[in-house]
This record gives C-alpha cells, sequence and structure tokens, in this order.
C-alpha cells in the first residue's frame, strides 16, 4: 500500500469511500464530518440522529452516497467521548475503519486530518493516522496459497487537505510514520516466520537487507570468532543445535563519529525448544517468536537509518536456537562468559539471559551512552503484567523516566519493576559466580538482576516484551500474532534522545 498526499479540498474528492470521525459525546458534527455531510445534504447527521451511529469508539458505519457526490461511501469511525481521546485510540479508530474498507474488497479510500482533536498538534495526528492503517491493515500471508489472488487489499490510502501552510508537516509526518510502519511490519514479518524459515542465518540475511545501501554497517562474528572471543555463555546454548550460531552486529552512524553510540541489544532466540529443560509440547511452536527482541532492535536500527536520525546507534543480536541434542549443555554445566564471569546453569531453559549476558558485555565495549536491552525473557513478567504490558528494570532512573515519557507517547506501554538488593541475593551461585535462574518467585526481576552483572556502570534499560511480542487476540491495531513491540518505542526514543 501507499500513502498519498494530496492539495485538494477534501468535501469535492472523488474517492470510492472517505473516512471521517465522530465523538460520542458531541451532540454536533466537527471536523471533516461536518463539512462533508453539509455537501452531501445532512446524511452523516441523518444517521446520527436516528442513533444508527453513536460515535462509540471504534464504532462503524458505511453509508451510500447519491450518484453526483464525489466519494461514493462514507465511513464513519467513532472515537468515543472527546475527553477521553487520545492518539492510541485515534490509531485504533483508523485501523478499524480501513479494515472495513478492506472488507468492501476497494483499493483506496481518503481522509482528512480534521478530525477534532484540536488539542494535539498536526504532525502528532497525522502520525497516528499512517501507523494506525499500517499497522491496522497487517496480515502475514507469506504461507498462503489458496485464493490468494482473490483478496485485493487497500493499494491507496489518500490525506487530502487544501492548506498551503499544512502540506508539508503532514508530508514530512506521513513519510516518518511509514518510515516507522513500515520497521514494524518487516519485525512483524520476521517473527512470524516459522523456526525451519527464520534461522540464525536468516537472520543475518535481514540484517544485509538493513546494511545494502544505506547508511549502515553490518557486522557478523560466526562460531569460531565467538569462540576466540570467549562468548561461552552463548555458545554454551548454541551447542545442542545443528544450526550455527551467528552473532550479529549493526552501526548507524547520524552523529558525530565522536559520540557515544546509543547501544540496542536484542535476544535472537530462532526456536526455544527449553533444551534439556524441554519445554510442553503445548504452544511450543509459539517459540518461534523467542527472537522478538533481536528483530525489533533490527527494525529500530532500519528505521533510524531511513530517517537519518541524528544519533549514533549500534544494534546487537545474539542469535541461535536452543534444542536439546547429544551436545546440548546440560543442567549443572558451568559456562564461561565473555566477562570472566562464570554461570552455573540451573535450567536449559533460562537460556536468554546467557545469550544476552556475552551480548551486553560486547555492547561495552563501544563505552555506549546508554543500553537498552529487548528480550521475551519470562513468561514471569507476562503472568505479572500481563499480554499488554513491557516490563521496565534498569540501573539509571533519568534514562527509565526517558523511556517512559516515550512510552506514553507511542502507546507502548511498560511498567516499572524493582531492582532492589534483596533480589541480588537470588542469582549468586554455590559454585559459581552467578546462577541462571533465581527460582520462580519474582522472576522477571531476577532475570534482569542477573543480566545487570554484564552491565557495569553504564546506564542501562531492560525491557521484557514476553506479554506484547506475541498476542493471542486481535488488538485495535495489532492482528494476533507477532505484533513488532518495541520497534516503535525505540524510533521515538531515539529521535528525541538529544531532548
Amino acid at each position: 500500500m501507499k500513502i498519498h498526499v494530496r492539495k485538494e479540498s477534501f468535501s469535492q474528492f472523488t474517492a470510492e469511500a472517505v473516512v471521517v470521525t465522530h465523538f460520542e459525546d458531541m451532540e454536533s458534527l466537527t471536523g471533516a464530518a461536518k463539512q462533508l455531510d453539509e455537501e452531501c445534504g445532512g446524511a452523516i447527521r441523518g444517521v446520527i440522529e436516528k442513533g444508527d451511529f453513536r460515535g462509540k469508539l471504534f464504532q462503524i458505519s458505511v453509508l451510500y452516497t447519491k450518484d453526483d457526490f464525489p466519494a461514493k461511501r462514507i465511513i464513519l469511525t467513532g472515537l468515543g467521548k472527546k475527553e477521553e481521546c487520545s492518539l492510541e485510540k485515534l490509531r485504533g479508530a483508523f485501523a478499524h475503519a480501513v479494515r472495513q474498507v478492506r472488507a468492501l474488497n476497494l483499493e483506496e479510500c481518503a481522509t482528512s486530518l480534521d478530525v477534532g482533536m484540536t488539542d494535539w498538534p498536526l504532525d502528532q495526528i497525522a502520525q497516528a493516522v499512517v501507523e494506525g492503517v499500517f499497522l491496522g491493515l497487517y496480515r502475514f500471508t507469506t504461507f498462503k496459497t489458496v485464493e490468494k489472488d482473490k483478496d485485493k487489499g487497500l493499494k491507496r490510502f489518500i490525506i487530502v487537505d487544501d492548506r498551503v501552510d499544512a502540506l508539508r508537516t503532514i508530508k514530512s509526518s506521513v513519510n516518518a510514520a511509514e518510515i516507522t510502519a513500515r520497521a514494524v511490519c518487516f519485525v512483524r514479518d520476521m517473527v512470524s516466520m516459522p523456526g525451519n524459515e527464520m534461522t540464525p542465518t536468516d537472520m543475518v540475511n535481514k540484517a544485509k537487507e538493513i546494511a545494502a545501501g544505506k547508511n549502515v554497517k553490518l557486522k557478523v562474528i560466526n562460531v569460531a570468532g565467538m569462540k576466540k572471543l570467549g562468548m561461552s555463555a552463548l555458545l554454551g546454548v548454541a551447542k545442542g543445535s545443528a544450526e550455527p550460531a551467528k552473532f550479529i552486529i549493526l552501526e548507524y552512524h547520524g552523529a558525530k563519529m565522536t559520540d557515544p553510540p546509543i547501544a540496542i541489544v536484542g535476544k535472537g532466540l530462532t526456536f526455544d525448544s527449553g533444551g534439556i529443560s524441554i519445554k510442553p509440547a503445548d504452544k511450543m511452536d509459539e517459540m518461534k517468536s523467542d527472537m522478538a527482541g533481536g528483530a525489533a532492535v533490527m527494525g529500530a536500527i532500519k528505521a533510524a537509518s531511513e530517517l537519518r536520525l541524528k544519533v549514533n546507534v549500534v544494534a546487537i543480536i545474539p542469535a541461535t536456537e536452543n534444542l536439546p541434542g547429544g551436545r546440548a549443555y546440560k543442567p549443572g554445566d558451568i559456562l564461561k562468559s565473555l566477562s570472566g564471569q562464570t554461570i552455573e546453569v540451573l535450567s536449559t531453559d533460562a537460556e536468554g539471559r546467557l545469550i544476552l549476558a556475552d551480548a551486553l558485555t560486547y555492547a561495552g565495549r563501544y563505552a555506549p551512552a546508554a543500553i537498552i536491552d529487548l528480550a521475551t525473557l519470562t513468561g514471569a513478567c507476562v503472568i505479572a503484567l500481563g499480554e499488554h504490558v513491557i516490563g521496565m528494570m534498569g540501573n539509571d532512573n533519568p534514562l527509565k523516566q526517558k523511556i517512559q515519557r516515550t512510552a506514553e507517547a507511542t502507546g507502548e506501554r511498560v511498567w516499572e519493576l524493582p531492582l532492589w538488593e534483596d533480589y541480588h541475593e537470588l542469582v549468586k551461585s554455590d559454585v559459581a559466580d552467578y546462577k541462571n535462574t533465581g527460582g520462580r518467585p519474582g522472576g522477571a526481576i531476577t532475570a534482569a538482576v542477573f543480566l545487570s552483572k554484564f552491565v557495569g556502570n553504564i546506564p542501562w534499560v531492560h525491557l521484557d516484551i514476553a506479554g506484547p511480542a506475541w498476542l493471542t487476540k486481535d488488538r485495535p491495531y495489532i492482528p494476533k500474532g507477532a505484533s513488532g513491540a518495541g520497534v516503535r518505542l525505540l524510533v521515538h526514543f531515539l529521535k528525541n534522545w538529544r531532548q
């Protein structure tokens, strides 16, 4: 699908369908809906007065116009109560609207950004609308073959405005939103791929796509290189698989070369069976999504480079499978990490923190201004916070506060969990420096405590995306399955790093 911006009168714009909004608690129409209603003889007002459309959040109604009216259909979408409306709800409303357009098997629709949200800047409204449209229409159809040709899908989404002074802002915001949304869809595709089609080598190939023809450098460390460096925590996890592990590094320079980078580190478990501590068979298929953190940091640096953000970024992805082969690591094994610290393995299903230990240590070699890691790390975080919230832990309050503000702006919600000293005792080992699990109580916290041992004094935030990375039910602009969690959060964070 392509996004177009046109300088024309919205009420006179010819289209298969146009989308307008209405608030639930407003008796009169506002914005583009009011303008359109005046031109089509009160048709919108009539539907509302009869009670067929009340403007409830995400409510949809389709009006068919007379032959002499430029737009053949008017899609009404509800924004709920005006005082409760937000950019997040605007995303969802437009996602519902364009899915209705797709259900009608139409190839195009148009809208105006005059949605009645006068308290919000135009650029933020534009970004929310485009993100809602792009992300709401996403479907993973790579392996669909039956009757695929019958599904046209929306090909053009047009934003119409006749204000010369607004067009530049709209075009710039639309371009940025489209780049970010495409990066999210890139990640959703990666995470949705089955384990046989998204191996560590396949992740390298995706990294090559990001680096091709852009201002991004790619470095890949193979198994021999990892052995030479001493990444025995990562290699321990990888031993059970016939697929060779890969250590992927993507570097983007958008600021002065002397500026320290932001290091974003993502867990890249392309399939996690649990190893010798094997998982239950039920829903093990979803463990293809255990590389969602690694995919997210790849999507973020992809968007950062295309947006030409004025910041230096290094993305680090330790990629491997975790399988119970004859050479697999075992409970009771002791691994020496890249940092030199030793780790007692109590569970081979607590593997993500092992590969991240080496990745975080390696990230420190860049002397970064901050480290942010994303990982589908613990089921405990899902139990604590549910499917829709990212667990946040870290060692630096200003960094955490910046992440919190970013979460509020993007709708990718985070909630902080504590890293109090009491928890640190739970990861100490009797036979090594640390053990890779602190037990069931506070499992998300003790996992983050373990990671903290490998970041030193660098400002660091850990984001546990185990809940929102893979959804079991549709959300307003996130179809069930891979969500691309963390991409918009990271991109917005990097964009506003200097602020």
